[in-house]
């Protein structure tokens, strides 16, 4: 699959085993993760989006990482679960992207992880209820993500113009449930860092 043009937008969810919120967002990777090396899993909702002629609108994912110290030195751990719904054509496009393979917002990718777990499809359901993200993939990611109130009770607490490579705005959260179970791997972030952010991705 040539290299084309692609975009997605939506919502992302991603909790990590930082006891308070992320120094990575703030550091841009220059500081350790507050564990010394970072867990994780992440959630996409993609709203709208494609890969050339390949529509991507609709689909959910999920991405397992593991970084073991300071996110700029790479050596990542990668595993991609993509919705059950899509196409093969689909899944195709969205290996190349999260592979970092497709160019653009995510080639970070292609240098910093250097073990690829592999892919899984999967049935993946995304879910706002009032302010909480509801991220579910049977028997492997169970979570659910709810901002921090700022000074303003009302209003959620928010990084904003940062060059955080996700995106520019960051919702602070925390992770009432989070539990993910694959890869081999064992999982419980519940009350540990967790962030919000709008998807805007492109390439190449």
């Amino acid at each position: 699959m040539a290299d084309q043009g692609w975009a997605m937008k939506g919502e992302l969810v991603l909790s990590c085993n930082c006891t308070v919120f992320c120094p990575c967002v703030l550091s841009l990777g220059s500081h350790p993760p507050t564990e010394g090396y970072c867990q994780t899993w992440a959630g996409f909702r993609i709203d709208a989006g494609h890969f050339g002629e390949v529509d991507l609108s609709g689909l959910n994912l999920g991405l397992v990482m593991e970084i073991p110290g300071y996110m700029s030195r790479g050596n990542w751990t990668a595993g991609l679960f993509i919705d059950k719904r899509a196409s093969v054509y689909a899944v195709k496009a969205l290996t190349r992207i999260f592979t970092g393979k497709a160019g653009g917002t995510t080639s970070l990718l292609s240098i910093l992880v250097g073990k690829f777990l592999g892919v899984e499809q999967a049935p993946i359901t995304y879910e706002t209820r009032d302010r909480t993200r509801i991220f579910q993939i049977p028997k492997i990611i169970d979570g659910a993500v709810t901002p921090i109130s700022g000074k303003d009770r009302d209003k959620d607490t928010v990084i904003s113009n940062s060059e955080y490579w996700i995106a520019p705005e960051i919702i602070v959260a925390r992770s009432d449930k989070s539990k993910m179970r694959a890869f081999g791997r064992n999982w419980n972030f519940a009350g540990r860092s967790a962030e919000i952010c709008k998807l805007d991705w492109r390439g190449p």
